[in-house]
């Protein structure tokens, strides 16, 4: 044996030996966070498959299945008000081929009388309230009901004008910053430092790669919330992909990666909620709830709120 190998391979023992243990018992590396709430039930859109996406009706409902969060997009209208809406184009919720951006609030369009479920292709969703929705009226609405509010783009107006109203409503601790793009999150961060942060898409990878490397009981943690795709659902509700075989390789891979125990419970002591989205079958509420999964983003706040109530404890843990 080499010299170099004789002092290497003890070396490399013990870092694998450390690593597992702290990713096993992170609480002596890192000082547990309590979660000021805790997510079992997400409302995706407001809970878009049982009424309109995003529109109070939808909201409404969500609320009255006990949701614990709703998860909205915001756009900023002409006039600077922010806006409820998942597109910042308005054709396909309302067939009117213009931005958000470049109407004013009150001149904004009903949305359609049905809207196609998104993550359930074929299902659509209707509702008698077909009218967008400001933030504010959220607020007001919800005082005290977490939300998570996601920045499409790099709109620095939009960023302020949210943390100025979050600031307002005093819920800088129940208003989570959600982006996938890392500049963009970075400035959510400056406009309002005290909102809970949840993970870009790159800062997933880094994740995951530094489980897989061991490094990740050694790296700090800033984010309280991952909300991170479930693998069983690309090629049959998700296509991230136009290819099939793409997506059916991207399926075996991610479940591979991400569905692992020692992983979530990991990030679970961390601080870190981890959220499998968008699920709205039975099946993978329950895929999500085996890897222990703290809860689930859907689009039929119903279904789930009926699998948590009937499905024993391992769902109904809090």
């Amino acid at each position: 044996m080499s010299l170099s190998l004789y002092y290497a391979l003890p070396a490399l023992g013990s870092y694998a030996m450390l690593s597992i243990f702290f990713l096993r018992w992170p609480h002596l590396l890192h000082t547990p966070r309590a979660p000021t709430f805790r997510v079992r039930l997400a409302a995706h859109r407001g809970g878009s498959g049982e009424l309109l996406e995003s529109t109070m009706e939808a909201m409404e409902n969500s609320m009255a299945q006990r949701s614990d969060l709703l998860e909205l997009d915001c756009q900023l209208t002409r006039d600077k008000v922010v806006v409820v809406s998942h597109d910042e184009n308005l054709y396909r919720q309302s067939g009117l081929n213009r931005d958000v951006g470049s109407l004013d609030f009150e001149d904004l369009p009903l949305y359609k009388e049905e809207l196609e479920v998104y993550f359930s292709p074929g299902h659509f969703a209707h509702g008698s309230d077909r009218r967008m929705v400001r933030l504010e009226d959220l607020f007001q609405r919800f005082p005290r009901t977490p939300m998570s509010v996601e920045i499409k783009g790099s709109n620095e107006e939009l960023i302020c004008e949210i943390a100025d109203l979050v600031r307002r409503y005093d819920r800088n601790e129940i208003t989570i910053w959600a982006s996938e793009n890392r500049s963009v999150m970075k400035k959510c961060k400056a406009a309002n430092p005290e909102m809970p942060l949840s993970f870009t898409i790159s800062r997933g990878f880094w994740v995951l790669l530094s489980y897989y490397l061991g490094l990740l009981p050694f790296i700090p943690i800033p984010e309280k919330f991952f909300f991170c795709f479930l693998p069983n659902i690309i090629n049959r509700t998700y296509f991230p992909f136009s290819c099939s075989c793409l997506n059916q390789l991207s399926a075996v891979v991610s479940k591979w990666l991400i569905m692992r125990k020692s992983l979530i419970r990991h990030l679970e002591e961390r601080g870190v909620q981890v959220v499998f989205w968008c699920l709205n079958e039975e099946s993978d509420f329950e895929a999500a709830f085996s890897v222990g999964a703290t809860g689930v983003m859907t689009d039929y706040p119903t279904a789930l709120r009926h699998y948590l109530d009937n499905r024993g404890p391992a769902a109904q843990t809090s």
